[in-house]
């Protein structure tokens, strides 16, 4: 990487961290500052990284921040968050999500005619998971109920790495007769065998845990470092296997998080020690600093191109994944639930695109597809537009739905969005 755009990095992530918190009450959200630098610094700005100079270090520096990320959201997630009042969690992954890929394979169709039938699908898949991390304000405000809170988190916690099969799946199918794998050994190999991969890796890394816990073999700072190894070699197993690495990861969080939590009591083990939210405390800061950073890349080396050849297509498929293609299934999945119709649509509003669209879309476009370079420039205007107008509207219409729960409860006190009210919010 250019040494500039090492310096520029290396001030954004200092700056931004001096003012973090004063930045955290108002509309320019972190994922928008490293964006807006980003561009700032590439071909449209100084032109200090680009990604002809710099080939591998888009895809090395998003993957990674993925895979962290991946594996530190599963091992977080607990069968009793999908439990509690399930209709959301639960509702927004089973049905919200595959509606979402149905209704916006539908829209592709009528909105961009240079794809194929599965380039089509690609493009919807690509753009169903949501990223807590461009609208964090609308899902932590404590004015907002600790249902809608929850359902939120638990939701983007999750539907990244369930959206992943269908990814891998589509990508096959439309990469079939191109020199690429078949459906059936992509199916074979990325999720079979990546799946039970991740498990083993998971399950094992949490059984030493377990194990150097009970006995206090290890340090607080070293335990850190041991989870963080996890994700990496479920992640370089499943790639030998020719498997995906992501999946790998995914379904190592997963286990790891279920077997750990049945650590016994021990004389060295206290209650944190057991909860893997506190032992990957470390993996999930690094990746949320690759993740800040691959926004900065993104807005550089991708974005910024695609600026120079933007369409009235792909701003209008940009516009409705962000409205029409995300509150449509939501409504209809929480159809029945009791929420009221401004619960419905705040909950529909906030379904940012981020991370994980930019490496689907990134790796979509490194197979060559015939309409590779469309689809990369629907994902980067529809990733663009969601770090702005999520980022910037998250305080505001957090506030203010927080104040309208407030009003409607002191008239109603059965009000289905005060569901959880007595109890803790989920991660």
């Amino acid at each position: 990487m250019n040494g500039w755009a090492v310096v520029a990095a290396g001030c954004v992530v200092v700056g931004y961290g001096m003012f973090s918190r004063r930045l955290s009450g108002t509309v320019l959200s972190g994922p928008m500052v490293f964006m807006l630098v980003g561009v700032a610094i590439g071909p449209l700005g100084l032109d200090v990284l680009d990604r002809a100079k710099d080939p591998e270090v888009t895809r090395t520096l998003l993957e990674s921040a993925l895979v962290l990320l991946l594996f530190a959201d599963a091992a977080a997630i607990r069968l009793r968050d999908l439990r509690r009042e399930e209709f959301l969690p639960l509702r927004l992954l089973v049905v919200g999500l595959p509606a979402t890929m149905a209704l916006g394979w539908l829209a592709a169709w009528a909105l961009l005619p240079g794809l194929g039938v599965w380039e089509l699908a690609l493009a919807a898949v690509v753009l169903a998971p949501t990223d807590a991390a461009l609208g964090q304000q609308a899902f932590s405000n404590e004015r907002v109920p600790p249902l809608i809170r929850g359902g939120l988190s638990v939701e983007s916690g999750l539907n990244d790495g369930l959206a992943l099969p269908f990814f891998v799946l589509a990508l096959a199918a439309a990469g079939e007769g191109h020199g690429h794998p078949g459906v059936a050994e992509t199916f074979l190999r990325a999720l079979l065998l990546s799946g039970a991969i991740g498990i083993a890796a998971g399950w094992a890394g949490a059984s030493l845990l377990r194990r150097s816990l009970t006995r206090g073999w290890s340090t607080s700072d070293w335990r850190q470092l041991m989870v963080l190894a996890v994700p990496a070699v479920a992640y370089a197993l499943c790639l030998m296997g020719e498997g995906s690495g992501f999946i790998g990861s995914w379904a190592a969080g997963l286990a790891f998080g279920v077997h750990l939590r049945r650590a016994p009591a021990g004389p060295h083990l206290r209650p944190a020690d057991s909860d893997p939210v506190h032992s990957t405390t470390f993996t999930e800061r690094l990746g949320l600093l690759l993740a800040s950073l691959s926004f900065l890349v993104f807005g550089a080396v991708i974005l910024g191109p695609t600026l120079q050849h933007l369409t009235w297509r792909m701003v209008v498929y940009a516009a409705l994944s962000l409205t029409v293609l995300r509150m449509l299934p939501v409504a209809l999945a929480l159809t029945g639930t009791g929420l009221r119709a401004t619960s419905v649509a705040y909950i529909g509003w906030f379904g940012p695109r981020g991370l994980a669209s930019l490496v689907f879309g990134l790796l979509a476009a490194e197979e060559h597809l015939p309409g590779g370079t469309l689809l990369s420039g629907v994902v980067a205007v529809t990733v663009g537009l969601s770090v702005i107008l999520h980022g910037a509207s998250a305080p505001v219409l957090g506030n203010r739905y927080g104040a309208w729960f407030t009003r409607t409860l002191s008239r109603e006190k059965n009000l289905r969005e005060n569901a959880l009210a007595a109890e803790n919010t989920p991660r």
